[in-house]
């Protein structure tokens, strides 16, 4: 009896590992390499990053991430200043709440998860809003509080979003042109031509890419020289 019962226990052990062993090649080695391929045969962009590469060939990010596009960080700052030469994202408020990742670096995502009465959030969104219009008011063009959109003085859900709205990119074209010494035309031309329409006409809202953008806006910089 004791054997038959060693015997049976040995047999469901054997069986559990030969099973143990077919499903980790199965599910841990054939189908990610499968899925892997496939992708990577059909959508070799998504599968790699969405990575986007500048005039010369290198990647300069990713179109899924936002980023900042701030001055060197001077000694006694806490935070860089934005450079306001190229456009500008979406504010990260969000994260810098938690004091971990405050300028997009991707080591953590999140909202502040503040209601709209709150005090903290009333108070950065005044102030950005007046950042907004005294950052972009320039000698021929005069900024008023009420031209200024949500997404400029908000953070999205993630903190990381790599999109504008294209009234807050038209918004910062004379500021970018005065900068860069260029027609206000030709830039606000880049804009349109990196204005992403609704997914499939209906879904989400009309977008603008930060990161193509200042792309864009470099190569045509450097072709005036």
């Amino acid at each position: 009896m004791t054997n038959n019962s060693v015997g049976n226990a040995g047999r469901l052990l054997w069986a559990a590992l030969r099973a143990l062993l077919v499903l980790t090649v199965v599910t841990g080695v054939l189908y990610p390499l499968a899925v892997t391929g496939v992708a990577q045969l059909a959508f070799p962009g998504k599968a790699n990053g969405s990575e986007i590469k500048d005039a010369s060939g290198k990647v300069v990010g990713s179109e899924l991430i936002g980023q900042t596009y701030n001055l060197p960080l001077k000694d006694g700052e806490e935070t860089a200043s934005a450079d306001l030469k190229w456009f500008q994202p979406r504010p990260s408020n969000g994260l810098g709440t938690n004091s971990v990742n405050t300028q997009y670096k991707i080591i953590l995502s999140g909202a502040t998860n503040r209601s709209g009465d709150n005090e903290d959030l009333i108070k950065w969104v005044t102030d950005a809003k007046a950042a907004v219009v005294k950052d972009n008011s320039t000698a021929d063009y005069k900024v008023k509080p009420s031209d200024v959109p949500a997404d400029a003085v908000t953070s999205s859900g993630s903190g990381l979003d790599p999109h504008i709205s294209p009234e807050y990119a038209k918004l910062q074209v004379h500021r970018v042109a005065e900068l860069n010494h260029l027609d206000v035309a030709a830039v606000e031309k880049l804009v349109a031509d990196h204005t992403d329409d609704r997914i499939l006409g209906f879904v989400g809202e009309p977008r603008v890419n930060v990161l193509q953008l200042n792309i864009a806006l470099k190569t045509l910089v450097a072709a005036k020289g």
